[in-house]
């Protein structure tokens, strides 16, 4: 994500004290890339793989099934993505890592920093911006963008067959049967496109943008939206424009960010509730114990609920 000048300065903070606790953590690093990752004697090392998103991470172990051992850093839906802290257990988590995934477009750049911090030729990285074409600027929510998912999930099973070719029919297998389960998100966006096409919705940040676009629905305040994922100060204008559509029913939903909040966002929402227009509460996190699938296609169910208002 593109960060204000005040949240940048904050994560190059924590990212110059996570130096110092890469280096009071140097010798455990060292002793424990020495060493093999455990296994029974009968069963081969499992690879240790790093997603920087736990979204990210599900899709590993997806993939990869009992042949890996998949550690996400940020996990929490109550917690801010980008203002993330290192901490010594994070610089052996990547050390040791095989692969590491993350989001890229400026949406995590406190990741990059910490691998050129904690060096391992064995190392491999996936950079999910890279795989769908995206760059800083644009935006990088890229969970919600329909081809995201089927592209990493070719490229993270190509690694795990070069790291591990034993093991390939199975690789196979599982990208297959993740491809397959991925079908049920297509169908329910087709569906979800044919019904409500051109549907006047609004937004507190761009988050589920992509998903707006494979939708087609009509999304207004864009500028207000980008300068609160940014972390900077919408224009009076933008303001004035977003309450109007608010107070005066132009738009049929609005999708609230609720995981990185603040007094703007939220006045939004109080609006939106006084005016009896339908929420939908999204995150940018996945929440523990559902799938990366189970959670798109529940935020689908809700938009849909959304859509079609209150019951007649």
């Amino acid at each position: 994500m593109s960060i204000s000048i005040q949240r940048m300065s904050t994560c190059i903070t924590r990212f110059l004290l996570s130096i110092s606790l890469f280096a009071v953590s140097a010798f455990a690093i060292a002793q424990s890339t020495s060493q093999p990752a455990a296994a029974s004697a009968d069963a081969s090392p499992r690879l240790l793989l790093v997603a920087a998103e736990n979204f990210y991470g599900d899709v590993l172990a997806q993939l990869g099934g009992e042949h890996v051992t998949v550690t996400s850093l940020i996990t929490q839906p109550n917690q801010d993505p980008h203002l993330f802290e290192a901490s010594p257990s994070t610089a052996r988590q990547l050390a040791n890592a095989r692969l590491v995934v993350y989001n890229g477009a400026d949406y995590d750049p406190w990741l990059p920093k910490l691998l050129a911090a904690s060096k391992a030729p064995q190392r491999e990285q996936i950079v999910v911006a890279s795989l769908v074409g995206k760059k800083a600027g644009d935006n990088p929510h890229l969970w919600y963008l329909p081809e995201t998912m089927p592209a990493l999930g070719a490229a993270v099973t190509a690694f795990l067959i070069r790291a591990d070719k034993t093991h390939q029919d199975d690789y196979n297998a599982r990208l297959t049967a993740f491809l397959a389960s991925l079908k049920p998100i297509e169908t329910k966006i087709a569906a979800l496109r044919a019904k409500y096409r051109g549907t006047p919705v609004t937004a507190t940040e761009p988050i589920m943008g992509y998903l707006m676009q494979a939708l087609e629905l009509k999304v207004s305040n864009a500028r207000f939206q980008q300068a609160i994922m940014n972390d900077t100060e919408p224009s009076a204008t933008d303001i004035a424009a977003f309450e109007t559509d608010l107070r005066q029913r132009r738009v049929n939903v609005l999708i609230y960010n609720a995981q990185t909040s603040d007094e703007m966002t939220r006045h939004m929402l109080k609006l939106a509730r006084a005016a009896q227009i339908a929420v939908v509460n999204v995150s940018e996190t996945k929440p523990a114990d559902i799938s990366y699938q189970a959670w798109i296609l529940s935020q689908l169910n809700a938009l849909e609920q959304a859509l079609a208002g209150p019951p007649k």
